[in-house]
């Protein structure tokens, strides 16, 4: 595909995404002196911004691209789910998969930023597993979904925050594997091998060597043992590892390709994960060559994290980016 194919292709794309939705605040200020009460810098305040944030962003990312994003998430019956919701209409997210609960407070991340530097993040959430009644209610929203729409792939984004259970990993996959519907993951620690058979598992290095026990290096023969070894534990059918500044590795057991990232201006990388795993679902949905997806996830990441907090990819940006790469090759 060209360009000008790939994106009207992501156009027609219905992304069902699930997982673990949070608010992500922002308190800016400046620092002028250091408190007299504690060695610690005492930040003036000056403004405040909230965003969607982990698979709600995520969701965005499909959005921005021009998919439609169907998000399936639980938020506490708390302060923090009103701003949640009060996000929801200027993102174009529909609330139709998101579940109320009880027993656990809205995820709510809260940086304190001054001159673009992070001094500190307070996290209000509960990380437990869902209880078994809403987990079955869950499941009846991610089954609504698929029965009133054509989804065409579904990213399950996991940030160990309890929605994605072993029992709701198992449930899922079984479900979109009935449906022919094409699953990639961005897994965390704590289900890690619990996502088998998937179409594209994407964690990062550190995830990789961390549940490996692998010494690995950024080397393309050490990325090759470690999806070797990914791949005979989960029987998936790509490994996309993302490198932070050496860019990703991508292979499907028959091809392997190690990308470099483009010299950027690194500001903020909150989010990046987020970005690249919408990105490659999206390019995988349309049949794009591995190196095709690697390509596309490497730029859209790499672009985000030159900005300041979680946000969405550009898709003009992308789209100017990509025709460059295309021309410099």
């Amino acid at each position: 595909m060209n360009c000008k194919e790939i994106f009207e292709a992501f156009e027609q794309l219905n992304v069902l995404v699930i997982g673990d939705v949070m608010v992500d605040t922002y308190q800016v200020g400046r620092v002028g002196r250091i408190s007299p009460e504690a060695p610690v810098p005492v930040v003036e305040w000056e403004s405040e911004e909230s965003r969607l944030g982990g698979a709600a962003n995520v969701a965005l990312n499909v959005q921005a691209l021009g998919g439609r994003a169907f998000l399936c998430g639980v938020v506490g019956e708390d302060a923090g789910s009103s701003q949640f919701f009060s996000l929801m209409p200027k993102a174009g997210l529909s609330e139709e998969g998101l579940l109320f609960s009880k027993e656990r407070c809205t995820t709510v991340k809260t940086r304190v930023i001054a001159r673009s530097q992070h001094l500190i993040r307070l996290d209000k959430e509960n990380t437990h597993d869902l209880t078994p009644v809403e987990a079955s209610s869950f499941l009846k929203k991610v089954h609504g979904i698929i029965e009133q729409h054509e989804i065409h792939v579904c990213i399950l984004q996991d940030y160990n925050k309890g929605v994605l259970s072993e029992t709701i990993i198992r449930e899922v996959l079984g479900l979109m594997k009935r449906h022919c519907i094409p699953v990639t993951v961005d897994p965390k620690f704590r289900n890690f091998w619990t996502y088998q058979n998937v179409a594209l598992f994407k964690p990062n290095f550190k995830e990789v060597r961390d549940a490996t026990g692998l010494p690995l290096t950024s080397g393309i023969e050490d990325l090759k043992q470690a999806s070797k070894m990914l791949r005979n534990r989960l029987s998936h059918d790509c490994t996309l590892i993302t490198l932070s500044e050496n860019g990703v590795y991508i292979d499907d057991a028959a091809n392997g390709h190690l990308l470099p990232t483009l010299q950027r201006k690194v500001a903020d990388v909150c989010g990046a994960g987020d970005t690249v795993i919408a990105v490659a679902s999206m390019a995988l949905a349309i049949g794009l060559e591995l190196e095709e997806i690697a390509l596309l996830s490497n730029l859209a990441g790499g672009q985000v994290v030159e900005k300041v907090g979680v946000v969405p990819v550009n898709k003009e940006q992308l789209r100017e980016e990509i025709l460059a790469a295309i021309t410099a090759a």
